[in-house]
């Protein structure tokens, strides 16, 4: 009986399709908006975005004078997602949400 429980969950899991990838292109970078279809545009809510998709800057600690005013240079470690990014997903949830997996080289 209990291995009649597990393959029925084991079918049930297939059968759903839990995990599926797509591809979706970056519409506003900055509030992070995807079209992944025609008519299918998805707002931040949708996506979770790992910290490799992020902008990352550091400040130098060497700061430099001009005319008097004190500068900070900062560095760009990395830049995040851009418009027009063609971004590999992971639909998870069923289509609830959206795991960013990365950017595609192009």
């Amino acid at each position: 009986m209990l291995e009649l429980i597990k393959q029925a969950s084991v079918n049930a899991i297939n059968a759903s399709n839990p995990l599926d990838i797509e591809f979706g292109t970056v519409t506003d970078a900055e509030n992070i908006t995807i079209k992944i279809s025609q008519k299918k545009i998805l707002p931040k809510e949708f996506f979770v975005v790992p910290e490799s998709l992020t902008r990352y800057e550091v400040n130098l600690k060497n700061s430099k004078v001009v005319d008097g005013t004190s500068e900070s240079d900062k560095l760009v470690i990395r830049e995040g997602l851009k418009i027009d990014d063609t971004v590999i997903l992971l639909k998870i949830e069923s289509g609830a949400r959206y795991l960013i997996l990365d950017k595609v080289v192009k």
